[in-house]
C-alpha cells in the first residue's frame, strides 16, 4: 500500500475512534436496547414533548451507530481491494479504491467534526439575525446577499427555513430579517456566524464604479428546548403592535399584528410578522427567551470566547470575515485564518469548510482552558 494511502487510512482510523468515543462505542447497543424499550411503552406518548425528546435522543444514538459501523465498513472494504489488486497487479482496483478512501476520508472528517458538536444546546434549532450596517443602500443589499447565503446552506444541510421577519431596505435589499433554522445540529453549526462580515466590491450602484466597503451584522441563537427554564418578568418587558410592511410576497404581512417585544434590562428587541397577533406574541417570546439563554451560554463561556472577541477589531468591532470581490477575490475568516478564493462558492452557500475551522478551533480552545483548569 501506498505511503499516501497508508496515511489516509491513518486519518480514517483515528475518526473513528474519536466517534467511538464520543458516543461510548461499548454501551452503545445496551443504550439502545433501552430507548427500544421506552418507545414501546404505550403510555408513552401521554407526554408528547417527553416521548419527543426521547425518540430524537434515541435517533442520534442510531445516526451516531449507523455512521460509525457504515465508515468502518467501507474502511475495511476498500483496504482489501487495494491489497487483492496489488496482489493481482490490478492497477485499476487498486486507484478506484483510493479514490474511495479519499472521499471517504474526507466523509469521516466531516462526521468526526459533527461528534464535537457537544455544547448544551448544539443540537438545537436556532434563530438567525443579519443587520445591515451603516452604509445605506450597499449595506441593505449586502444584507441580502448574506441572507441569500445562509438558506442556501441551510438547503444544502436538508434544514427547514422559516422566516421570522424582515424589513426592507428603501431602494433595494433589506435592513434586517431574522430566520428559524430547523435541524440535527443547526445551532452548533451556525453559532459560529456570529460577527460582523465586511463586504469589498465595485458598487453596483455607483455609476463611477468605485469599490465600497460594506459591513453587516449576524447574530445567532438557540431555539430554546420547552424543558429549559427562562423566567422573563412581565415588567421588564414593553409589548408593540404594529403594521408590517415589504414589498410582497408569502411571508409579508400587512396587518397590524406584528409584535415587537422589548427586554427593558438588556435592550434585546425581537419581532414577529406571522398572520395573527397572537401567534406573533408566542413566537416573539420564544426569540426572547432564545437571546437571553443565549446571553447566560455566552457567559459561561466568555473565557474561551475573549481571545476570538479580541481579534474581531476592525469594523464595527467584532468583525469575523471579509468576502472581497475586487480587486481580487478572497474570503477569508480573521480568526482562523481560513480562506477561499471561490467566491461564489461561499455566497452560493459552502460554509462548511469555514464552520468546521471555527469549530476545531474552538474545541481546541476549550481543551487547553480544562487542562489548564486541571493544574
Amino acid at each position: 500500500m501506498r505511503a499516501e494511502t497508508q496515511n489516509i487510512v491513518a486519518d480514517i482510523r483515528k475518526s473513528l475512534d474519536l466517534l467511538a468515543q464520543r458516543m461510548d462505542y461499548e454501551t452503545a447497543p445496551h443504550r439502545l436496547e433501552e430507548f427500544n424499550a421506552r418507545v414501546e411503552d404505550p403510555n408513552l406518548w401521554d407526554n408528547p414533548e417527553k416521548a419527543q425528546k426521547l425518540m430524537r435522543e434515541r435517533q442520534v444514538l442510531v445516526d451516531a451507530i449507523e455512521t460509525y459501523e457504515s465508515i468502518k465498513t467501507d474502511l475495511n472494504d476498500n483496504v482489501e481491494l487495494i491489497e487483492l489488486g496489488e496482489m493481482e497487479d490490478d492497477e485499476e482496483v487498486v486507484k478506484d479504491a483510493e479514490e474511495a478512501l479519499k472521499k471517504l476520508k474526507e466523509k469521516a472528517a466531516e462526521k468526526e467534526l459533527e461528534a464535537l458538536l457537544d455544547g448544551e444546546a448544539d443540537a438545537n434549532d436556532t434563530f438567525l439575525e443579519i443587520n445591515a450596517g451603516a452604509g445605506g443602500t450597499e449595506s441593505c443589499d449586502w444584507a441580502a446577499m448574506l441572507a441569500r447565503m445562509y438558506v442556501r446552506w441551510a438547503e444544502k444541510k436538508g434544514y427547514k427555513v422559516e422566516l421570522q421577519s424582515e424589513t426592507p431596505g428603501e431602494e433595494a435589499g433589506i435592513k434586517s430579517a431574522a430566520y428559524k433554522i430547523s435541524g440535527h445540529n443547526a445551532y452548533g453549526w451556525l453559532k459560529s456566524e456570529s460577527g460582523v462580515h465586511r463586504l469589498v466590491r465595485i458598487s453596483p450602484y455607483d455609476a463611477a464604479a468605485k469599490r465600497h466597503t460594506s459591513f453587516c451584522s449576524v447574530w445567532v441563537y438557540p431555539v430554546v428546548d420547552d424543558n429549559i427554564e427562562i423566567e422573563v418578568n412581565p415588567a421588564d418587558i414593553r409589548v408593540d403592535t404594529y403594521r408590517s410592511s415589504g414589498a410582497g410576497g408569502q411571508h409579508v404581512n400587512t396587518t397590524d399584528s406584528a409584535v415587537r417585544i422589548t427586554h427593558i434590562p438588556t435592550g434585546i428587541v425581537v419581532t414577529s410578522s406571522e398572520k395573527s397577533q397572537h401567534q406573533n406574541r408566542d413566537i416573539a417570546m420564544k426569540a426572547l427567551k432564545s437571546r437571553l439563554y443565549q446571553m447566560e451560554l455566552d457567559r459561561r463561556n466568555a473565557e474561551i470566547n475573549a481571545a476570538h472577541e479580541a481579534k474581531g477589531d476592525a469594523g464595527w468591532g467584532n468583525q469575523i470575515r471579509s468576502y472581497v470581490l475586487q480587486p481580487y477575490q478572497m474570503v477569508k475568516d480573521l480568526r482562523t485564518g481560513y480562506e477561499t478564493s471561490d467566491t461564489k462558492g461561499v455566497l452560493d452557500g459552502d460554509l462548511d469548510g469555514f464552520m468546521a475551522a471555527t469549530l476545531a478551533m474552538n474545541v481546541a480552545g476549550k481543551s487547553r482552558s480544562e487542562a489548564q483548569a486541571d493544574t
